[in-house]
């Protein structure tokens, strides 16, 4: 039988990444092996799932398909599993850890500090452009990494700014590398899988699904030491990346705006709340010194 990275990818692809049934394996059987051996009775008793849904595991686990095409990725050079040497230990302290990555570009942006994750609205307003510049042009020269979900919007900006200012930035993917969301950004797609680096929960295969977002948000917070807020409405999916922030200990940072803007209400009550005011780099910096 294949090595244990192998065995985890591929039942995590059976699995079709239900981390919560491989715990349920790992738990009983770190090595991944009982797996392979037991019926599709047993698999329902073991994963406490119904006999129509162990019957779809067992079919997936046993399929020369799904072997195939695990052994195609690993071929590929893009899996990266928990215990991988490059695989980020703080990503393994977070709620709800990832078992397996998939990646395209320069993984050693992975091991590369400070970093920053930058979130907020899909449609910002004129001003958020010149606001991220002011804040994150600074960082950047520096050498810190910009982590980002290339959504539409703010996460799109992020990753144009860094790239033109020479930084090096991550895209935290909701879906499979082999797909493009929002299509509009094929071409910032290509450039940060060129020059930078895609990595994502969900094999390549994956097709993005409106659930995805809201899972792969942990990860974009996990992957830095903070979380900067630029432009949010008052129930903006990118406040469920800083309440990912907030319980991975990390720290949230919000840059103001308009009182009129309903772009600010967002940012102003996470200040409210606690976040620190970001009016300069330096408010981020002299908490990394």
């Amino acid at each position: 039988m294949k090595n244990y990275e192998f065995r985890l990818c591929h039942i995590h692809l059976a699995l079709n990444g239900n981390r919560r049934l491989l715990r349920r394996f790992m738990k009983e059987d770190p090595d991944l092996i009982l797996p392979y051996s037991k019926s599709i009775d047993q698999l329902a008793s073991f994963l406490q799932i119904p006999l129509k849904k162990s019957t779809r595991v067992f079919q997936f686990i046993h399929s020369s398909n799904m072997k195939s095409l695990t052994t195609t990725y690993f071929q590929q050079g893009i899996v990266l599993t928990n215990n991988h040497p490059m695989f980020p230990s703080y990503l393994n302290q977070i709620p709800d850890p990832p078992m397996v990555l998939f990646f395209n570009g320069d993984l050693s942006l992975l091991s590369q500090s400070p970093s920053l994750s930058v979130v907020g609205t899909r449609t910002p307003s004129s001003k958020a452009y010149p606001k991220m510049k002011s804040v994150l042009t600074p960082l950047i020269e520096r050498g810190c990494v910009i982590v980002s979900g290339m959504a539409r919007g703010i996460d799109t900006f992020a990753h144009k700014l860094t790239i033109d200012s020479g930084g090096r930035t991550i895209a935290v993917l909701a879906f499979g590398f082999n797909h493009c969301y929002p299509l509009e950004n094929q071409r910032l797609m290509e450039e940060l899988r060129r020059d930078h680096l895609l990595v994502s929960e969900y094999p390549p295969h994956i097709k993005p699904q409106k659930w995805h977002f809201p899972e792969r948000n942990r990860l974009i917070s996990g992957l830095s030491k903070g979380t900067l807020v630029i432009e949010a409405k008052e129930r903006s999916g990118s406040l469920i990346t800083v309440d990912q922030a907030l319980e991975q200990g990390k720290e949230v940072y919000a840059v103001p705006g308009e009182i009129t803007s309903p772009m600010s209400v967002g940012c102003h009550r996470l200040i409210q709340q606690g976040a620190k005011l970001v009016q300069s780099s330096y408010d981020i910096e002299e908490d990394w010194l």
